[in-house]
């Protein structure tokens, strides 16, 4: 995993989430109870965010620069959702019960800024919060059908 630098996360990381797209479903005050568990993280140009078979901990909404998402299953990899970019997702399998191991590499084609959410904290945030939760999960599996249907599609 690349060396981050971490941050208490500013008010630029409530920003950053009101701007993706995968939180769109979610209210002011909900969206500031995730914000509250965030973290500001910096990785420098050419800096694996994590790889095949990390440990899945972070979820990630990027802040700033262009990452390269790299789906690996078995023994075939493929650029499903290829570059990402400001207010896009990466590192679900933190939010995936049961999920220990990444199943992909993140790698920054230039310096990055990532607001990273603890797997952990945001899931116990929805089992304490079901609103909050359904709209999490019900994005969750809008990106999942997507990305596994790039990879399906080689």
């Amino acid at each position: 995993m690349g060396e981050a630098v971490n941050t208490l996360a500013p008010a630029s990381s409530l920003a950053v989430l009101r701007q993706a797209r995968f939180f769109a479903g979610l209210e002011p005050a909900q969206l500031e109870r995730v914000a509250a568990l965030a973290r500001v993280q910096r990785f420098s140009q050419d800096t694996r965010i994590y790889s095949l078979a990390d440990p899945a901990v972070y979820f990630y909404v990027l802040a700033d620069g262009m990452v390269r998402f790299t789906l690996g299953l078995g023994r075939r990899d493929t650029s499903a959702g290829e570059i990402i970019r400001r207010g896009d997702v990466f590192g679900w399998a933190a939010l995936i019960a049961g999920a220990q191991k990444r199943i992909a590499t993140a790698f920054c084609l230039t310096s990055c800024e990532v607001i990273a959410l603890n797997g952990d904290e945001l899931m116990a945030l929805m089992d304490s919060d079901h609103s909050i939760g359904y709209a999490v999960m019900k994005q969750l599996s809008v990106l999942l059908t997507s990305e596994l249907t790039s990879f399906a599609a080689g």
